[in-house]
């Protein structure tokens, strides 16, 4: 049984043998006259990806200034200054984002902490009166009574907040500087203030970063979840920022393990809907650490490889000070760990919203390159081989490609994920 609100579309093959897809479908994703497509073929079908030329999603950092002093966070690696997005830049964007049809769904959120932009509130307004939609992600500290309703006033679609653990003692001991209950109750009072129903607008969303010392109380985090009326949870892995932090990994047999790369050669176990107990997860396990490439109710739980989350889902990212890059990662520079070797990220400015506007940005010809190449993944395979010095920056790799190369990214290998 289907239950969706969604009417049944249909693509018709015409006599020239050329597959037309319904307008809505076309407009939505992006498939204009000329658009370059990407066909991916699986077991039942072709899957159509999105052309890099839709700009989907932007990402806005407003602000790389933050309050709390995470153990998870980039900015423990950096000395980038820290300031706030200035109002000429967002005017900036905003006349970029006039020119866009549809509008892409806007982000707010980056590095720093986008409650510390004073006018925060007023720059989801100005957004929302180009019909995108909004989502905001915040550590929730700062989510005062009188902030949540010029949130809500906004026109706010979806609050994400960040919940690394479900007790006080376990939340400071990831996130330095704040208060779990405050942050509770900042967020019950978020709810109370949203308009009555089944579904309230904003949603709630809840950001969870896995670790050794947390994964514990996922559950629990769920369970709060559900209290607060959330809709939606994201939980991703933690990148070391520090040596230290790679004991707190849960990935280390992911990366070179057969089960989540699949092959025509590798084996393969198909299973059916089960009730969710604890057998099911015992058979998972062991399935999993003997190198099957499962697939449960036809989802195959290995086909999350090679695929960058960014370029599929449509995606610019804007720093603060304007600077305008593909993606999340490659937004500013930094170190991660991959045990006790570092891996130097350096950052990735196609150009400043100061000097071009956002659409002679997205469609630079270097940029389409680039996201070309990347949608069809010609980098080599860093992140399961590592066995070279080209390894440990994102300058070239293996198989002649020039910087930036993404062959060594988390994202593009299911490992890490953003809201």
């Amino acid at each position: 049984m289907t239950i969706s609100t969604k009417p049944v579309l249909w693509g018709e093959v015409d006599e020239n043998g050329r597959l037309t897809i319904p307008a809505e479908i076309a407009a939505q994703y992006g498939l204009k006259p000329g658009a370059k497509v990407l066909f991916g073929q699986e077991e039942s079908g072709v899957h159509l990806h999105r052309p890099v030329t839709h700009l989907a999603k932007l990402y806005i950092e407003p602000s790389g200034r933050c309050n709390l002093d995470c153990v998870t966070c980039m900015r423990n690696v950096w000395t980038a200054p820290n300031e706030i997005m200035a109002e000429a830049t967002f005017d900036r964007i905003m006349a970029g984002l006039s020119e866009f049809s549809p509008p892409p769904l806007v982000f707010f959120g980056g590095i720093g902490e986008p409650l510390m932009h004073p006018r925060l509130p007023e720059m989801i307004a100005r957004v929302k009166t180009l019909g995108s939609s909004v989502e905001l992600i915040t550590n929730g500290t700062l989510l005062t009574e009188r902030l949540s309703h010029q949130l809500i006033e906004a026109g706010l679609d979806v609050l994400w907040v960040s919940l690394d653990g479900a007790t006080p003692e376990s939340y400071a001991d990831v996130r330095l500087g704040a208060s779990l209950p405050k942050v509770l109750e900042n967020l019950k009072q978020f709810n109370r203030a949203r308009p009555k129903g089944h579904r309230p607008i904003p949603e709630i969303g809840i950001a969870f970063v896995a670790m050794q010392r947390n994964i514990h109380d996922l559950p629990e985090v769920m369970r709060i979840g559900r209290q607060l009326r959330a809709t939606r949870l994201s939980v991703s892995n933690v990148l070391p920022y520090t040596e230290e932090m790679c004991q707190e990994r849960l990935y280390d047999k992911v990366l070179n393990n057969m089960s989540f790369q699949p092959s025509p050669w590798g084996r393969k176990m198909s299973l059916p809907k089960m009730n969710p107990d604890g057998v099911l997860g015992e058979v998972l396990s062991q399935a999993l650490n003997k190198g099957w490439n499962i697939k449960v109710a036809g989802s195959n739980l290995g086909s999350t490889n090679d695929t960058c989350p960014f370029i599929e889902n449509g995606t610019m990212a804007i720093g603060w000070d304007g600077g305008a890059s593909p993606c999340l990662p490659l937004l500013h520079s930094h170190i991660s760990y991959w045990g006790t070797r570092h891996y130097f990220s350096h950052q990735y400015i196609i150009g400043n919203v100061a000097e071009r506007s956002l659409r002679a940005l997205w469609e630079a010809p270097d940029h389409q390159s680039y996201r070309h190449k990347v949608q069809g993944y010609e980098f080599a395979p860093c992140t399961f081989c590592g066995g070279c010095e080209l390894a440990y920056e994102n300058q070239e790799d293996c198989f002649g490609n020039e910087f930036p190369t993404c062959g060594n990214c988390l994202w593009s290998q299911g490992v890490i994920q953003c809201p």
